[in-house]
């Protein structure tokens, strides 16, 4: 024992046993409530209300209204989505609230991934400012952004809390849209809160043809509602559009099974292929190197095809375009076509752009949901979508500034159809929600926002940036519009518009109604 410990506990012995028992209480109150502080602190897991990081996660997961912003570039629009919900919910009407659900916390590596969750997210607020400050329709709208974390790992606990919410006569959520890629998660989460939780959704850029309802499978997600057409439509609208021979089309494709959107893609472009006399060139997306790819380019120089149909993931993409950069059949022009997944690329700082421009040339060509010149150049039809429906958002967009109504929500952008799509699926949430009212200053239940999707289409159909959205019955949308476009290696607009093109492919009729199946 040191001296002055020693002092003291000889002092504290020659006490009385009833003076030794207050003094050491006196230091059970003093220094219990110290451990039990620092247990908390270093076992606190919490982020912000309705926001934790689980398990042995780095990144923070769950529910906000705005208030907690998942990433950096959030900040901005979080701060205008939080000012929205505090004057909807201080307001004496009740509300109905909308969740926006994609994975908001990209690595710090994954720079395009961070601009698509960016403008996703000012899609989801321009939609929720117009439903509630340029329609007289109620009820107002309240956004909530969820977070089930990068490739989707949280999207279990997430789920549960949206169904807490579905419940709760404060936040009364009816519905859940977004979910920006198709794959096994997604699936899970959509089947979760459709077939388990009873809640509507609205997919967002998902364009696996099994994430949906169809006659085979009409109940297979009771409540899923779609806003973009499949990989099987944008592959039947790239055909019509392209009119290229069978015989001069060479496929590369991944033969991942438990890719959903490569595995849709795979059977929609074989089908747009059949009798090519070409087998097709396969990779696995988890093995695949880029020397794979040279030696696939190496046997389309000894095809006399003219055209690659690419079936896979964006990553994949820029080695094919690579390797065709360096082709030894220079002199030959190829031009690569493939559908919405390619819209990233754009963003991709490794993209070989010097491949566009070598020897004979190169052409990159892909179906986008849409872009931001698709209704206001040239001469769009008269049906199928408008440049005024476009011009609505876009106003929105360009006054999009500190001093403006609309706020200060971070550098913003059209071109890839992200901020589009969100908009436009969030806009068919609402949609759904407000065609169920049947009295005023009421929110319809839950259970009842489903059977709006049969009723989007006439008169009733959704008047997106996108185009119109027609429902089928089975909640996919009809003949929906898509954009061709072309990569291009200038640096000031990488995504450039050729032309619209349809699934069926001429434009809907003005009724919009899908065809008797």
């Amino acid at each position: 024992m040191d001296m002055p410990f020693r002092r003291w506990w000889q002092w504290h012995t020659a006490k009385p046993p009833i003076v030794r028992c207050v003094h050491w209480l006196l230091v059970a109150a003093l220094v219990v409530p110290l451990g039990v502080w620092a247990g908390l602190e270093l076992s606190d897991t919490s982020c912000a209300a309705g926001v934790d990081k689980r398990g042995d996660d780095d990144e923070c997961t769950g529910v906000t209204d705005g208030a907690y912003a998942f990433n950096d570039a959030l900040r901005p629009v979080s701060a205008r989505i939080k000012a929205e919900n505090d004057r909807v919910t201080r307001g004496d009407k009740p509300y109905a609230t909308i969740a926006l659900m994609i994975p908001m916390t990209p690595g710090a590596d994954q720079r395009a991934e961070r601009v698509e969750v960016l403008r996703e997210v000012q899609g989801a607020y321009l939609a929720q400012y117009r439903a509630n400050h340029e329609s007289k329709e109620e009820p107002p709208i309240r956004l909530v952004l969820a977070n089930p974390g990068r490739e989707m790992a949280r999207w279990r606990e997430v789920t549960d809390q949206l169904a807490a919410m579905s419940a709760s006569r404060k936040h009364r959520l009816r519905a859940v849209f977004g979910f920006n890629v198709s794959v096994g998660r997604t699936e899970r989460t959509i089947d979760r809160l459709t077939n388990d939780k009873g809640i509507a959704v609205v997919g967002g850029p998902i364009t696996a043809d099994g994430l949906a309802n169809d006659a085979r499978h009409p109940r297979r997600y009771p409540g899923l509602a779609k806003v973009v057409p499949s990989n099987r439509e944008q592959a039947r609208a790239l055909t019509h559009s392209l009119r290229v021979r069978p015989a001069q089309t060479f496929l590369v494709e991944d033969t991942s099974e438990s890719d959903l959107y490569a595995r849709s893609l795979r059977a929609a472009f074989r089908a747009e292929t059949k009798g090519t006399p070409y087998a097709p060139e396969q990779y696995d997306a988890d093995k695949v190197t880029a020397n794979d790819f040279v030696q696939m380019v190496n046997n389309l120089c000894d095809s006399k095809a003219t055209t690659v149909y690419f079936s896979g993931r964006p990553r994949a993409l820029s080695h094919l375009v690579a390797a065709l950069g360096k082709r030894g059949c220079a002199s030959r022009p190829f031009r690569v076509v493939t559908v919405s997944g390619a819209s990233t690329l754009a963003l991709d700082p490794t993209m070989d752009w010097g491949a566009f421009t070598y020897g004979a040339g190169l052409t990159v060509e892909y179906t986008t949901i849409t872009h931001e010149d698709a209704w206001t150049t040239g001469r769009p039809p008269a049906t199928g979508g408008s440049a005024d429906d476009f011009t609505a958002l876009g106003r929105l967009v360009k006054g999009a500034r500190r001093d403006s109504a609309v706020g200060d929500i971070g550098p913003t952008g059209l071109a890839d159809g992200r901020t589009i799509t969100a908009h436009d699926s969030a806009l068919t949430a609402i949609a759904g929600i407000r065609n169920r009212v049947v009295a005023k200053d009421q929110v319809p239940a839950q259970d009842s926002i489903a059977a709006a999707w049969p009723r989007l289409h006439g008169r009733q159909r959704v008047n997106g940036a996108s185009g119109w959205i027609c429902l089928n019955g089975h909640g996919t949308p009809y003949d929906k519009a898509v954009a061709i476009v072309r990569l291009s290696p200038d640096p000031r607009r990488h995504i450039q518009f050729e032309k619209l093109a349809w699934p069926e492919g001429k434009p809907p009729s003005a009724q919009c109604r899908a065809k008797p199946e």
